[in-house]
């Protein structure tokens, strides 16, 4: 891991851009965050390929350092401005023109979806064992996003200990079964009129998760209506599993 630059944010938190390999990414730390004091660690996921940069994730981030915990995002294969294969490019150009015409997109998202969530998690393992490497960062891990990545990545990787999802955004089949096999405590966010995003799909979803301890948070609003007021909900979610 190599950082490319770092500045001390007005509220504290210090922000450091990093590279591992071809994985660029972004960890934000509270200013006492040290050797000696060292943090929690929230690996944070953005939805269908948008950037690390995309203003609510970076205000949803920095939120959350501000609680206490060390906030990490990547831009994943096939996420951000890495580059994408021509099939994926394709699928996106047929997604976009079946929703305009209407057409069912079940298929169409599986079709990249699926794929970008298997490239995706080992980026986010590899960058994990990198992260945890700090000395200002002593774990446990949560996660806390894109819920299709976030699936595969809470039932293959041991180390997280607690995960926040939102239902917004396509989940392929694959991951719909593998939701059995999330056992750690879960906060599941649904926006109730989700233009994007089948209402009585997230909840069976839902249903499906193995976890024991698990609560759903449903708010009115579409899609990227998910009130402020949740980051601070999560953050009191992730005191009483992380800290």
């Amino acid at each position: 891991m190599r950082f490319t630059s770092e500045q001390r944010l007005d509220d504290g938190i210090i922000e450091r851009e990093f590279t591992l390999g071809e994985i660029p990414g972004t960890l934000w730390t509270p200013g006492s965050a040290g050797s000696a004091t060292p943090v929690p660690l929230i690996l944070m996921a953005h939805n269908n390929g948008l950037p690390k940069a995309q203003p609510r994730l970076v205000a949803r981030a920095r939120q959350t350092a501000a609680y206490g915990y060390a906030v990490a995002t990547i831009d994943a294969a096939g996420c951000g401005d890495r580059p994408r294969s021509a099939a994926d490019e394709q699928a996106r150009a047929d997604l976009r023109r079946a929703m305009r015409a209407g057409e069912p997109v079940d298929e169409i998202f599986e079709s990249f979806i699926g794929p970008l969530v298997e490239k995706a998690v080992p980026d986010w393992r590899s960058t994990l064992d990198a992260l945890l490497a700090l000395p200002e960062i002593g774990g446990p891990v949560g996660y806390s996003g894109w819920t299709a990545v976030g699936i595969h990545l809470a039932a293959v990787e041991p180390r997280i200990a607690a995960a926040g999802f939102f239902a917004g955004g396509y989940v392929p089949r694959a991951q719909r079964e593998e939701a059995r096999q999330v056992t750690v405590p879960l906060l599941f966010l649904l926006q109730w009129d989700d233009e994007g995003n089948p209402r009585q799909r997230a909840l069976d979803l839902f249903d499906a998760f193995g976890s024991t301890e698990k609560t759903l948070h449903a708010n009115l609003g579409g899609h990227v209506g998910t009130p402020w007021f949740e980051v601070a909900d999560g953050g009191r979610f992730y005191d009483r599993h992380l800290k």
